[in-house]
């Protein structure tokens, strides 16, 4: 029988190659590649054998037999991003970077699901039990009716959830998970597809929700093989700002509800706790308005969220002018200052351009074209906008102004914490203005000349 080629994958983007070299061809990694084995393939010869699985019945889907229902945890910022609760037999994978709060906010998860009369089994691989023990006391869950194990063999963490036969078990985190019919190092790529193929699959025979804790990498990214997302049903981001106290978890991928969604917490000394008014506290902070700040009136998910978009405008001492964003895409920004010198005459040569989403939030939907715009210009021409007008409205390369999606939600959002009038594209389909006077655009060009008088 012909030897199997051996193949290599890189640990921080999942790229194969068939031999090794120290640094990954596709991401620029260094010292990331390691050899790929097989699942069955291992250092003492194990593998599955000869035995045979057993025939599966098909049968034909009954409209008349009810889905399970979710199970709420109490905290509503998480049955929101999961799409209304957890769903049986799930299988969720959450990622963020380094003392983000992973942890904390699973932990308590683990707490509101055992309240909610959930059988909760939290398995860490990175820490002890006592160390999970002084989280839980300083977060005020020791009396929490959560079972916990500290364990990182894959065999025994499966043994151990056959015998207990948990309705939830949170693993934290998969990248220390080692099987060991795999011969490779934990953390490896071939380890955390396994892992991870393996709990997915116990959880949907078992009819167990499992959550899955991912290191993320450099880039952001969930750390291992890319196929470890398409297996689970639910992929959340936990973000956030050292500097900043806000917390905020999103939906990339959702099986059972829409994706984009997001929760917003607020670390304290005692934990995370639910921030019920994201837009309230994104703007509590804001002050006295000043130039180069606009409220623009977004949408996360399914859920209108308004932010305070930053804008500097200075002279450079530099050759080459510079262009930095926080919280926004850096060629969108680059996009919208070409269509202000090329169709409004507005040139940014020779001057540094600083732009920030107040917050720690970030945004990525085109409807904030208009918001940035109008920051840039304010501080380019020193001049304020209202400090009681929201903007929102996509950008188009000929200048023209394009309406976005959800008008009314952004304006009923907006009267509801006091804004009184609104900066709009014209045209689009709007029912309502939601109690504000609309000031609707057709072009950037009629935008400049009646906001700031020039063009």
């Amino acid at each position: 029988m012909a030897k199997t080629k051996a193949t290599f994958s890189c640990t921080a983007c999942g790229n194969v190659t068939t031999k090794w070299s120290g640094r990954c061809e596709a991401c620029g990694e260094w010292n990331s590649i390691s050899e790929d084995s097989g699942i069955s393939a291992g250092p003492a010869g194990k593998s599955l054998g000869d035995a045979r699985g057993r025939a599966v019945a098909l049968s034909d889907l009954s409209t008349e037999e009810t889905p399970p229902p979710r199970t709420h945890s109490g905290m509503d910022e998480l049955d929101r991003v999961l799409g209304g609760g957890l769903v049986p037999a799930s299988a969720i994978l959450v990622g963020g970077d380094p003392g983000i709060g992973k942890s904390t906010l699973l932990l308590q998860a683990a707490a509101r699901f055992a309240g909610a009369g959930l059988k909760t089994v939290y398995i860490s691989g990175e820490e002890a039990s006592a160390q999970v023990r002084m989280r839980a006391q300083r977060l005020g869950l020791t009396q929490a009716e959560v079972r916990l194990g500290a364990e990182t063999n894959l065999r025994d963490i499966l043994t151990t959830l056959d015998q207990e036969r948990p309705q939830l078990a949170i693993i934290d985190s998969i990248q220390t998970m080692w099987a060991d019919n795999v011969g490779s190092a934990p953390g490896s790529v071939s380890q955390v597809r396994a892992a991870a193929h393996e709990l997915t699959s116990f959880a949907k025979r078992k009819g167990m929700s499992v959550i899955l804790v991912g290191h993320v990498t450099k880039d952001g990214q969930i750390a291992g093989p890319r196929v470890v997302e398409h297996m689970v049903d639910t992929v959340l981001y936990f973000e956030g700002e050292r500097g900043h106290q806000f917390r905020i978890l999103r939906a990339v991928k959702n099986r059972f509800g829409p994706a984009d969604e997001i929760g917003v917490f607020e670390m304290t000394g005692s934990g995370l706790q639910e921030v019920l008014n994201p837009s309230a506290l994104f703007l509590s902070e804001r002050g006295t308005p000043a130039p180069g700040s606009v409220v623009f009136s977004g949408i996360e998910g399914t859920r209108p969220v308004l932010v305070e978009m930053q804008a500097l405008v200075a002279p450079t001492p530099h050759a080459q002018a510079r262009r930095s964003v926080v919280g926004w895409d850096g060629s969108r920004l680059a996009m919208i200052l070409a269509v202000l010198e090329a169709r409004c005459g507005i040139p940014f040569a020779g001057l540094d351009v600083y732009l920030n989403v107040a917050g720690g939030m970030k945004v990525s939907e085109p409807a904030a074209d208009l918001a940035v715009a109008a920051a840039l210009l304010s501080a380019r021409e020193d001049a304020a906008l209202p400090p009681e007008t929201v903007v929102f409205g996509e950008i188009s390369l000929s200048g023209a102004l394009r309406p976005v999606g959800q008008s009314e939600n952004r304006l009923k959002e907006a009267a509801k914490l006091g804004f009184t009038s609104a900066i709009v594209p014209e045209g689009g389909k709007m029912s309502g203005n939601g109690g504000l006077s609309l000031n609707r655009m057709a072009d950037l060009t009629a935008f400049v000349g009646e906001t700031f008088g020039a063009g």
